[in-house]
């Protein structure tokens, strides 16, 4: 089966379960004249489950107007807000300190970005989360 001719890929985030048709993302992929409320409760299905997370996804749109997408794993500084239980990463990181995780919490968020860091193995990527960790105001515990 021959694939069909691509029009564009585009990259979004958009927070789990609450995409709408409107602006942001109305604006963004209305032009290419896909279904957007049919797009929107797929969406809204997939990531139901990762209550109030943001979830990049790739949106690939072909010259028929259908389109497929693949869901990607939040961002590692969303990942941080939730183990550390914040709302928000410190405006002051080296004076203002908003909340801390453990090293094994810092581990498990490495695992689970690892294939979407740029890293050899599991102690890089915890090197990686560290540091958006203490660029957030977040401490690191043993």
């Amino acid at each position: 089966m021959a694939s069909k001719p691509i029009i564009t890929k585009m990259k979004l985030q958009i927070k789990a379960g609450a995409a709408n048709p409107g602006p942001p993302i109305g604006s963004v992929l209305g032009p290419h004249g896909i279904n957007l409320p049919q797009f929107c409760k797929e969406y809204n299905e997939q990531t139901a489950s990762q209550g109030g997370s943001i979830v990049p996804v790739e949106i690939t749109i072909y010259q028929d107007r259908s389109y497929s997408f693949k869901l990607g794993i939040p961002p590692v500084s969303d990942l941080i807000k939730q183990a550390a239980k914040i709302e928000k990463g410190s405006g002051e990181p080296n004076r203002e300190m908003m909340g801390e995780l453990t090293k094994q919490q810092v581990r498990e968020i490495a695992e689970r970005k690892l294939e979407e860091l740029n890293a050899y193995d599991v102690d890089g990527a915890m090197k990686i989360v560290e540091g958006t960790a203490r660029s957030m105001g977040v401490v690191i515990k043993e």
